[in-house]
């Protein structure tokens, strides 16, 4: 069994070796998350970084219990740090290490990889997370049978154009890896492409 945590450093390594090169208003691009651009995404990401236990809890108690809303009000707030700040916390171990409250390993991996295709389907770039990493991620959201988004997947069929993966009976639904990924955590391709709700 691979430890999926392994996987988390080289995904937010090339996000951020990505970011650093590009030209200054690409942080400033849609994402695929509704409503935020890219700086929103990368200011979420690495919240593990910059707030402490106890600044979380105070965070979502301000929310009322919402993570949604949490989520919101740090990605707003925080999208107006530096560049170069938001790009040492990508890289920051802490921030590798870190796994979501109950989540574990796979929670970790998934938001890492899930939240860096937000970045970089939208510019047009290959996925930055390793091809097992995506591949692994696949496993678990159709494992769950896209409940963790409230996909539905009655009667749909997933193909990965750059690999053998593929899942599921009926309706045709082909494209990269990261790609369906991005599907089946119920977002919209830049084509408009989505899964149904369930």
């Amino acid at each position: 069994m691979t430890d999926l945590q392994s996987w988390v450093t080289p995904t937010y390594h090339r996000l951020a070796d990505l970011l650093a090169a590009a030209p200054v208003e690409t942080w400033d691009a849609p994402s695929l998350c509704e409503k935020w651009l890219v700086r929103h995404v990368i200011a979420h990401v690495t919240m593990p970084v910059r707030l402490t236990p106890e600044q979380f809890g105070a965070e979502m108690a301000a929310a009322g219990g919402d993570f949604t809303t949490l989520s919101d009000t740090v990605a707003a707030r925080d999208a107006s740090l530096p560049v170069a700040d938001l790009l040492d916390q990508l890289r920051s171990p802490e921030l590798h290490a870190w796994q979501p409250p109950g989540g574990g390993a796979v929670g970790a991996l998934s938001h890492a990889v899930i939240h860096s295709l937000d970045v970089t389907i939208t510019l047009g770039h290959p996925a930055v997370a390793p091809g097992e990493a995506v591949t692994a991620i696949l496993d678990q959201l159709t494992a769950v049978n896209g409940t963790w988004f409230g996909v539905d997947l009655t009667n749909v069929r997933l193909e990965a154009a750059d690999t053998d993966w593929n899942w599921g009976n009926g309706q045709l639904v082909r494209a990269d890896s990261g790609s369906l990924v991005a599907l089946l955590s119920g977002r919209a391709l830049p084509d408009g492409r989505t899964l149904p709700r369930g």
